[in-house]
């Protein structure tokens, strides 16, 4: 079914097991009663449940506490803060300097692309090693191909402070024993000594949502919003600031080379 027939087909016509609201009466969430069964729950419990079906309180915590010790750096430098800082210091609204934050978290270098990449590169590893090759030949193919492995080597300093933080607390909450997370460090074993690259957060964090039974999607939509805490404060500090003042940068510190004379702006010939 596809084209007209398929559209004619969900015309007035959705079907899902997701939930709905029942206006003046309840609502439903993957066949839960929001009302009476989440009423004790945390927000977090509450979003792992819209992304996996899983209740799983521990795990919930475990997220939460990630995200406090390594996604919401208040630091206005930082790019999906730096975006926020300039909505405030332009007047705009925190509700667009957030959203614009979390479309840049959306990068290659950092953010969520390592995160889901990691998951996915750790998942894929485990396949190839039970079908018997080795790690050390899966690493070497990976870096030909991508010329990179995500959740290794940092683009300014090659120790991450955030590792071991979140290692004690994975421990602390029983959640270091698993297989992903030592598959990590085996990895970083060798990168280390062959490439100099170093284990970083988002290997840590996709090691553990894999041994969680997450998959790559999962745990992507899981740190979708663990940003936004780092964007409010940079956003929250320069509305105290004079407007405009966020980061000026003086005409001459730029070099320009390629125009001769003068551009007429608003000239279209």
């Amino acid at each position: 079914m596809k084209g007209p027939e398929l559209l004619a087909h969900y015309e007035d016509n959705w079907e899902t097991d997701m939930g709905a609201w029942f206006p003046g009466e309840r609502v439903v969430l993957r066949g839960k009663d929001l009302f009476s069964e989440f009423g004790e729950s945390s927000w977090m419990e509450y979003l792992l449940f819209i992304v996996t079906g899983k209740r799983n309180p521990e795990l919930a915590n475990l997220i939460q506490t990630i995200w406090v010790l390594s996604t919401s750096y208040p630091d206005p430098r930082l790019w999906n803060n730096r975006v926020a800082s300039f909505a405030a210091s332009s007047r705009s609204t925190g509700v667009l300097a957030l959203s614009s934050g979390v479309a840049v978290s959306e990068a290659t270098i950092y953010g969520l692309k390592p995160i889901k990449g990691a998951t996915d590169f750790f998942i894929r590893v485990k396949k190839k090693l039970q079908q018997g090759d080795f790690l050390e030949e899966i690493i070497t193919d990976e870096l030909v191909k991508y010329k990179s492995v995500y959740g290794y080597g940092r683009p300014m300093v090659a120790q991450d402070e955030r590792v071991v933080p979140v290692l004690m607390l994975a421990k602390r909450l029983g959640f270091d024993k698993g297989e992903y997370l030592d598959l990590a460090f085996d990895v970083e074993k060798i990168l280390s000594e062959k490439h100099r690259m170093k284990i970083n957060i988002a290997a840590v964090y996709a090691a553990l949502m894999a041994d969680a039974g997450l998959s790559a999607i999962e745990a992507y939509y899981m740190a979708s919003l663990s940003f936004t805490a780092g964007m409010l404060g940079p956003f929250v500090d320069a509305l105290d600031k004079p407007e405009a003042a966020f980061f000026p940068l003086s005409v001459n510190r730029l070099r320009c080379s390629g125009f001769t004379e003068t551009r007429k702006w608003g000239d279209m010939k």
